[in-house]
């Protein structure tokens, strides 16, 4: 269904604009030099299914892992959620609260540092969701998790091309990051150091202006966001948070703990529990038939909060992460310098991870909301236009280095067996969005619902 006249503008002339910065370089951003071969498509973060051997190598025993030991001396073993929790988010030794490794130098690269293009179709999509409900006066946007601001750095960069259309429109900022140094890349990215430290709203811990004049804050949890009509964005966010892991036998569902290796006293294991969990009596299903299953609690909660903003304030949520409807079972892996990394050793020096199961998701919202996808990330970006983005990038490129680049940024965007297949796009939307009020008077009457960008093709006429 072809969009709006309005609409159909807006996209054409946003995937067609012809000033923009030259494409972003692979990784980290800091610049390689313009004869640098590309990134290897390992530099992404394989898909659950490449599980293979751990990055070979040894490792010192770290801080977390004499942590570690020590609680378990004390208290037995935790469950997968606890460990994950420790690993990741430890206030002093937690992979995320001291490095973050995301970018070419660290330990995967996203789609975002891939290319430019990535965050700029996100943008458009939002623009285009204002546009479809009414281009109310003001907007936040709300991103999770936003690593480097790479991806909000593209977005706030389609919303300064398309000014003139936002410019009766109060648009914010509003991050939600736990680490100070992530926040500290975020900040120099986005305001290039126009900060203010202690802002008046105390709920936000850092406040910052972009290169573009738009107020940004920065909050520990969303539950300091403000309320509001919001565009919510987590990008590779949700298979970060603790996951329980259960497994079926013969007595009955049993939950997977992390216990000491009694053969090596300083190393760690998998285990079962001797009986049934509250977590076993709580997240298993009756109707599972999957032998082994991971459940993400905290996932729930956060759908339930953001089912619960967009109900009462309108506007959003957009998720981009690898995942899959409910059918997979074991996808708990570590990855460190781009390489697979056995989940219990050395833990805070590796990124953790497990695939999103949006069928659990989907649940959660308990009918909060409407929800679309999961659709695999290159019917997604398809969608959005991205095949003409990469013409008009093509077409302005003035050296064959940045034209290959262009392509194998594409390449690793859209290859099914690269991040294409990989990645999915799930959209939460309030039920008036997608279904008309009832007009009993005249049915006839109602105009039609204009479509939801990237989950069905718009033809660009």
């Amino acid at each position: 269904m072809a969009p709006p006249p309005a609409r159909r503008a807006l996209l054409a002339a946003a995937l067609a604009a012809a000033r923009r910065p030259p494409p972003r370089p692979h990784g980290n951003g800091n610049g390689r030099a313009p004869g640098a071969p590309p990134l290897p498509a390992a530099a992404a973060r394989p898909c659950s299914g490449a599980r293979g051997e751990a990055a070979a190598g040894s490792e010192r025993d770290g801080a977390l892992l004499r942590h570690l030991l020590f609680k378990l001396r004390a208290t037995g073993p935790v469950t997968v959620a606890e460990y994950m929790r420790e690993a990741l988010t430890n206030p002093g030794q937690g992979y995320y609260t001291r490095r973050g490794g995301v970018g070419e130098s660290g330990d995967f690269v996203t789609s975002p540092e891939i290319s430019q293009v990535f965050g700029e179709l996100i943008g458009i999509w939002y623009i285009s969701e204002w546009i479809a409900t009414g281009k109310p006066k003001a907007f936040q946007l709300v991103e999770l998790g936003p690593g480097r601001g790479t991806l909000t750095d593209d977005i706030l960069r389609v919303f300064n091309q398309l000014a003139s259309l936002l410019s009766k429109c109060d648009v914010s900022i509003h991050l939600v990051e736990v680490s100070p140094t992530l926040s500290e890349i975020q900040a120099l990215m986005l305001t290039g150091g126009k900060l203010q430290p202690n802002p008046e709203d105390k709920s936000a811990y850092m406040k910052g202006i972009s290169k573009t004049g738009i107020p940004i804050f920065w909050y520990r949890d969303i539950q300091d966001v403000p309320q509001g009509y919001s565009f919510y964005l987590a990008h590779e966010f949700f298979d970060a948070l603790p996951i329980h892991k259960f497994q079926r036998t013969e007595k009955g569902w049993r939950e997977v703990l992390v216990d000491i290796d009694p053969e090596v006293p300083d190393q760690l294991r998998f285990v079962l529990a001797p009986s049934s969990t509250p977590a076993t009596e709580n997240f298993i299903q009756p109707e599972e038939t999957r032998d082994h299953v991971e459940v993400c609690p905290e996932a729930g909660v956060l759908i339930q909060r953001l089912a619960s903003r967009l109900e009462k304030g309108g506007g959003a949520a957009l998720i981009a992460d690898y995942g899959h409807d409910g059918t997979k079972t074991d996808t708990f892996r570590g990855f460190q310098n781009h390489k697979l990394h056995d989940v219990l050793k050395a833990p805070g020096t590796a990124d953790l991870t497990a695939d999103v199961d949006f069928s659990y998701l989907r649940k959660m919202t308990q009918g909060r909301t409407a929800t679309l996808g999961p659709i695999k990330q290159r019917e997604f970006l398809k969608n959005m236009g991205i095949d003409l983005r990469l013409q008009v990038l093509l077409q302005n490129s003035q050296d064959t280095a940045t034209q290959e680049q262009l392509l194998h940024s594409y390449d690793m965007l859209m290859n099914p067996k690269k991040m294409g297949d990989c990645f999915n796009f799930f959209a939460l939307l309030p039920h008036h969005r997608l279904t008309h009020p009832d007009k009993k008077d005249n049915p006839q009457s109602r105009a039609p619902l204009v479509p939801v960008a990237g989950f069905g093709e718009l033809l660009l006429k």
